[in-house]
């Protein structure tokens, strides 16, 4: 029974991933493709990458959407790592559930209603000084913004649920500043959930098509808006190359943030390991 299980599960897994990973392997394998059909094999050719970097339109709308990615997870981990500290150490605090409420709702708000409201915001408060004057890199990035910041918010919080409260508060009981506290012991504890939640702001920021419709102006392409104008006439295996660059990209921003995490996570349980050592050897000298 239990080896029937577990050749179910391991058989669930192999599906799943093959599933997940089995079309984009497709797709980077397809980059290289001679022909101009997608999905016909002609011979192995770099030429559409050549295309690619020919291709001005589609090099100017991935800049814009790698920039705005960058800015947006930037400011998504500040703003969502001050949200998580007032909901995870202030206690309760009047109006806690509305400001929870708040800051959680993008995270089960449709996309079509949020880059609605916030296309009707930006045209109302167009007029105000200091407020962008045309659609663009900044109301989407504040768009963005709004959007990723309840994804940090919840990341941050649960590394926060789970952080040992007496660390810090030793440190203020040995005369550190309340600042130096969070700069010395509370980042670095937290560093782990920063990175991933930065990382996830940029890839559902550098992703988004529907938010990036509505709070665009007409002359503003982000890359996945130019895709899907591509895609609509046809697919080619310039998309292709795109796509296989892109995932490179990320791939390495998630396997240099996954050694950093291990590297920390395996500094740090050394330092407590020698900390409980020296305990353990001043204990019996006492």
């Amino acid at each position: 029974m239990n080896q029937r299980r577990s050749i179910f599960l391991l058989s669930a897994l192999v599906f799943g991933f093959a599933f997940l990973y089995v079309p984009i392997l497709s797709m980077i394998v397809f980059s290289f493709n001679e022909s101009k059909l997608v999905t016909v094999w002609g011979g192995f050719s770099v030429k559409w990458y050549r295309a690619l970097l020919s291709n001005e339109r589609m090099l100017e709308a991935a800049w814009l959407s790698i920039r705005i990615a960058a800015v947006t997870a930037t400011i998504a981990v500040v703003l969502g790592t001050m949200a998580a500290f007032a909901l995870s150490r202030f206690g309760r605090f009047r109006l806690r559930a509305l400001f929870a409420g708040m800051v959680t709702a993008p995270l089960v708000m449709p996309e079509v209603i949020t880059g609605l409201s916030l296309l009707l915001l930006f045209v109302a408060f167009a007029p105000l000084p200091l407020f962008p004057d045309a659609r663009g890199f900044s109301t989407i990035t504040i768009a963005h913004t709004t959007l990723t910041m309840a994804y940090v918010t919840v990341v941050v919080q649960s590394r926060l649920s789970m952080l040992d409260e007496s660390l810090e508060e030793a440190a203020l009981d040995l005369g550190a500043r309340p600042a130096k506290v969070f700069l010395v012991i509370t980042l670095p504890l937290i560093a782990p959930a920063l990175i991933s939640g930065w990382l996830l702001a940029f890839t559902l920021s550098l992703d988004d098509l529907v938010i990036a419709s509505f709070t665009a102006g007409p002359t503003t392409n982000t890359l996945p808006m130019m895709i899907f104008s591509t895609v609509r006439r046809g697919l080619t295996p310039e998309i292709n190359a795109l796509a296989t660059i892109m995932v490179g990209i990320v791939t390495v921003f998630v396997v240099t943030a996954g050694v950093l995490m291990a590297r920390q996570e395996r500094k740090r349980e050394l330092e407590m390991r020698a900390a409980w050592q020296a305990a353990a050897a001043a204990g019996p000298r006492q």
